[in-house]
């Protein structure tokens, strides 16, 4: 199959265009990393019009899937999570053409994970967590078991790739096998919950409470992007403000559930603001002097 896919990228390569260009082997039969494919072959390049373009190949009954994608495009991907598979594909994958060795200052800078990316990366996983965490105790409050059940696993997911982030990796497609080795009490909290012989509605009750305990223990840290550009100034923020900042942008869907969570453990506090209606208040934030 490379020697197929060879001219396609060596033509790419000859691109002043192209960046760095990777290609990457199915291992096993079943392969997630891969889509399925025999073969991927990345090239990234500085500037298109299209920001991805995917087409796909079979020769001798080997699949192959092409993945051109714009850079900034790329970065987005690897800082916000969106496409997970690709940071796998550019660690994990083997470098046939690198201009002025982007690439493996690509693949260093993921080995090395910055404390700010690290944090935002928190953040997300975060507001994605206790989002699915609090519609978990909701479904079960309304007696939804099978629903909030589901909810758990979401829920126990996002952990583990939190957990995989504080430990300073990024977190993979098979991401238990990463937190096995990584996080012993989120791996068994999976455990327990997926084995569990308790009817549906103890082994859910159960898990809600472990979790608060485990979520609770670990806010500080992993908010730690959103509390700090809280205190880059005294005033109490209005939620609006808050979803304007740019760099909150990457889980402004999650800001709400965020915002509540910390607010109710009193990491922040709520601050009412007289309006113009008579009784009728805006609510802002500030960060608990606690």
């Amino acid at each position: 199959m490379e020697n197929f896919l060879r001219p396609i990228y060596q033509e790419r390569a000859s691109d002043i265009n192209t960046l760095g260009i990777l290609t990457l082997e199915k291992i096993n039969p079943n392969s997630p990393l891969t889509d399925d494919f025999d073969m991927i072959l990345l090239i990234i390049v500085k500037e298109a019009k299209q920001a991805w373009f995917v087409k796909h190949y079979e020769s001798a009954s080997e699949t192959a899937a092409l993945h051109i994608v714009r850079e900034d495009t790329l970065l987005e991907w690897i800082d916000t999570s969106t496409y997970r598979r690709a940071v796998e594909w550019i660690i994990n994958g083997k470098i046939v053409f690198d201009r002025n060795e982007y690439i493996n200052n690509l693949k260093e800078e993921l080995r090395a994970f910055p404390t700010q990316k690290r944090n935002l990366r928190k953040a997300i996983e975060f507001g994605k967590l206790v989002k699915s965490y609090n519609e978990a105790k909701e479904l079960f409050s309304s007696g939804n078991y099978k629903d909030a059940n589901s909810k758990i696993l979401y829920s126990l997911h996002y952990l583990a790739r939190l957990a995989v982030i504080e430990k300073g990796f990024y977190p993979e497609v098979t991401v238990w096998n990463q937190v096995k080795n990584i996080d012993l009490e989120i791996y068994k909290l999976y455990e327990e919950f997926i084995e569990s012989r308790e009817e549906i509605k103890k082994r859910i009750e159960l898990m809600i409470l472990a979790m608060d305990y485990v979520i609770n223990n670990r806010a500080a840290v992993s908010a730690e992007h959103f509390l700090e550009i809280m205190r880059t100034r005294d005033e109490p923020w209005s939620y609006a403000e808050l979803k304007n900042v740019s760099e909150i942008e990457p889980y402004t869907l999650d800001l709400s559930a965020i915002i509540s969570y910390l607010e109710e453990k009193e990491f922040i506090l709520s601050v009412l603001e007289e309006t113009k209606g008579t009784g009728v208040f805006q609510r802002k934030y500030k960060i608990s002097d606690f």
